[in-house]
């Protein structure tokens, strides 16, 4: 009878549970209907856009109705979308009178997406509105953005991380040896180091070499643009960055020129209110980044009908999505964005498409059919390539077909290469297990792939046949977008990463700039003055993603996973995505973790 009655207890709290979390659910679904009802948020008169720099940057972050159960402010993501449309609006609103930069702890934003902001600040400017910064401590990235302020602001007890470019990649091939397994490779391209960190344990002379170009060519963009913003020579700057800087007094960093002012957080406001010239009675308003973006819509407003399709391809690119916890919270998968590209080349209000690329590649087989698709689209229409972070590999490889490629300075792009890479694990379960197999075979090449054993020269030799003509494909579908001949792409293939400003040299690349440059592009090419921008694919609205993240429990543990390993949770991440790499890769070679 216990028993019984332990079960009827147990049940009753079980319902009286769910009935709570489903009007919880309830509740927030009816915020999340009117939030889809609600108007386009509204500047008032005497308006400031405050950008909070903290925590990470990613192309296009999705509404997360549970974001404030996760995310604090090194952990939260911002997107960069949001923040370039809402720099462009606050340009062209009247009511709108500057930007005010609350620099704090930006740590998860590369190069070219950091250039991208800087230069849409920049582009503000123009318009001869300010922009303020202030900052209790300034990541160098924080600073390099700042940097374009009419006035950099700083705490008295401040500090400012001025030490130049580190680039860094993890190597894991010693854990592998302790837990019996090795990887076994095939690749082509001197540079194709995307496989180093399984069987080395530090970079080749070839990976440290484009390492090394690759940091210095960035670090010159940053530092020739912030010398040209605080009028502060590149030599000085470089002098700054080895005298370990963030150990430096707040004074001395007024004595070098590179903030105007110290005052605390409290004395900002004020400051704020003289540069307007208001009196105590007219207080400033604030607007965020996300309601300046969100005045201008994403649905077609210019009569015309006429469309120019942004298209974000955005992290790995897969076959079949395999996104989860403590892998790469976007993906491309293949099967999903042909799709989407067939609909936009079918769609004859569209008349032309940006394909926005930031990726470091991925599947060398759902390359080529995101490959045929934009073939396909350029039958039809003009179809332009922006690209962002990185476009290499696998990114370059869907890139290369476009009419033209717009690439920022720092944009990572080429690596041209392809590898095929198959763990073998025979001394962890024979070993370490204690694990043994045996079978029989009808075919000299039955158990091929079978990972309890190595691979035998005849196989090593037909996966070296097979990885040979992948890159025999991929650098001629690059040799005919590029209109180039393909003994002339291999010449700069290998595998090589180059900067965005090295690749346009060397004919990768057509202009440098950023997505309102290939929007620009694309209309031209399309001939239509007026149009409406629309981007793809739809991410759904607050609510929709409330029914289909309800209780995310992998998106808590991701973002506390974020949170515990800063910026190495890219690089454990790496770890994980391996088992789910299958057929030829076109990859990045390494996981990069930018010193910015």
């Amino acid at each position: 009878m216990k028993q019984f009655l332990k079960y009827v207890a147990a049940t009753v709290v079980g319902f009286f549970i769910i009935g709570i979390i489903m009007s919880i659910l309830s509740i927030l679904s009816l915020v999340g209907m009117a939030s889809m009802s609600s108007t386009t948020p509204t500047v008032s008169d005497n308006t400031v856009l405050v950008l909070q720099l903290s925590g990470t940057i990613e192309e296009r972050v999705k509404e997360n109705p549970f974001s404030f159960l996760t995310e604090n402010s090194a952990t939260k993501s911002l997107g960069l979308n949001d923040i370039l449309t809402a720099v462009k609006n606050a340009k062209s609103n009247d009511n709108v009178k500057g930007i005010y930069i609350e620099a704090g702890s930006l740590t998860g934003a590369s190069p070219s997406t950091l250039q991208e902001i800087r230069n849409a600040l920049v582009d503000f400017k123009k318009s001869g509105k300010f922009i303020l910064s202030y900052g209790d401590t300034y990541t160098q990235g924080a600073y390099y953005l700042s940097s374009v302020a009419d006035s950099i602001i700083i705490n008295p007890e401040g500090m400012i991380d001025w030490s130049g470019m580190s680039l860094k990649t993890m190597f894991y091939k010693d854990l592998l040896d302790k837990l019996g397994v090795k990887m076994q490779i095939v690749k082509v391209g001197t540079y194709k180091s995307a496989v180093e960190p399984f069987i080395l344990n530090e970079m080749s002379d070839a990976n440290r070499e484009q390492m090394t170009v690759l940091g210095t060519e960035i670090w010159s963009e940053l530092t020739s643009a912030v010398s040209k913003s605080r009028k502060i020579n590149v030599e000085k700057l470089n002098t700054y960055a080895d005298s370990v800087l963030a150990f430096t007094s707040a004074k001395e960093y007024k004595k070098m020129k590179l903030v105007d002012k110290l005052a605390f957080s409290d004395e900002v406001p004020n400051i704020i209110s003289n540069m307007m010239k208001l009196d105590k009675k007219n207080k400033y308003n604030t607007i965020s980044v996300t309601n300046m973006a969100a005045t201008t819509s994403n649905e077609p407003k210019d009569p015309s009908g006429n469309i120019i399709a942004v298209y974000y391809a955005v992290g790995d690119i897969v076959q079949e999505s395999t996104s989860t916890s403590l892998s790469n919270s976007s993906q491309i998968v293949g099967k999903d964005v042909i799709k989407d590209l067939k609909e936009l080349a079918e769609n004859e209000d569209v008349k032309a498409v940006v394909l926005r690329v930031n990726s470091g590649g991925g599947s060398a087989y759902a390359s080529e059919q995101i490959w045929h698709q934009v073939m396909n689209i350029k039958a039809k229409k003009p179809i332009i390539v922006s690209m962002g972070d990185y476009a290499a590999s696998g990114g370059y490889y869907i890139s290369c077909a476009a009419d033209w490629i717009v690439a920022e300075p720092n944009t990572l792009t080429g690596s041209i290469g392809i590898f095929g890479m198959m763990p073998e694990v025979s001394e962890l379960i024979n070993e370490k297990v204690g694990v043994h197999m045996s079978s029989v075979n009808t075919n000299a090449h039955s158990d091929f792939g079978d990972i309890t054993r190595p691979m035998t020269d005849s196989e090593r030799n037909i996966m070296q046949s097979y990885v040979n003509r992948g890159y025999e494909l991929f650098t001629k579908r690059c040799a005919d977008g590029r209109k180039m001949k393909q003994d002339s792409i291999k010449a700069i293939a290998e595998g090589r990463v180059w900067t965005g400003k090295h690749a346009k040299a060397i004919g990768l690349v057509d202009q440098l700039g950023g997505l309102e440059d290939a929007i620009a592009v694309a209309k031209k090419k399309a001939k239509v003055k007026e149009c409406s921008i629309i981007s793809y694919p739809n991410q759904g609205t607050i609510f929709d993603n409330l029914m289909n993240d309800v209780v995310d429990t992998d998106s808590y543990a991701d973002a506390k996973m974020k949170e515990v390993l800063g910026e190495y949770y890219n690089m454990f991440s790496n770890i994980k995505n391996v088992k789910e790499r299958t057929g030829i890769q076109a990859s990045l070679p390494y996981q990069m973790m930018f010193n910015l």
